[in-house]
């Protein structure tokens, strides 16, 4: 039930985000397009920042991070839903989803580094090295999704995928990954 009301609220935040940016967007706002009461929205979320993260990760959430096939869906998918992910990306403010989208990226790297390498902490080079492979690849998403018109997302993935440290990519796809 809780995922229903959640995924009704975000339909409505998707419908409002068509029109405006986040800012502009009020939770007021929000619960009447949801045609909810304002204590079911902060019943579910802290603000309408966490809403937009949220819906995010849950999007995320099926793609395998690893796989060119996994994350050009995802990446298609992003395309589908241009304008969400326009004014997502346009954002700002105090909560910018971003921030919540590399923190995101860089804990699902962190954890497959650690299974594949049978740990339970990264030395601070290959935390660095994920840190800095997610910020660049959330910034070349970024300016794919804005710019680029003509680039297929299994094209910018490949791209993404050779242009990741080789010691990630040992990591990763195993010893010698070209």
């Amino acid at each position: 039930m809780a995922e229903r009301t959640k995924l009704w609220i975000a339909a409505a935040m998707k419908r409002l985000m068509a029109k405006k940016s986040i800012d502009e967007i009020r939770v007021t706002e929000l619960c009447r397009e949801a045609e909810i009461q304002r204590p079911t929205f902060y019943y579910h979320f802290r603000d309408k920042y966490e809403l937009v993260a949220w819906m995010f990760c849950h999007s995320a959430f099926e793609t395998d991070v690893l796989s060119v096939e996994s994350a050009a869906r995802a990446m298609n998918q992003m395309k589908q839903d241009f304008l969400f992910y326009k004014r997502a990306y346009e954002d700002n403010s105090q909560n910018p989803l971003w921030e919540y989208m590399l923190e995101y990226f860089v804990e699902r790297y962190t954890r497959e580094a650690k299974r594949n390498l049978h740990v339970d902490t990264l030395d601070t080079q290959t935390q660095f090295s994920i840190r800095l492979y997610c910020y660049g690849t959330l910034g070349m998403t970024r300016e794919w999704l804005l710019r680029d018109n003509i680039t297929p997302a299994a094209t910018v993935v490949e791209m993404m995928f050779r242009s990741m440290p080789q010691s990630l990519r040992s990591i990763y796809f195993g010893e010698g990954a070209k």
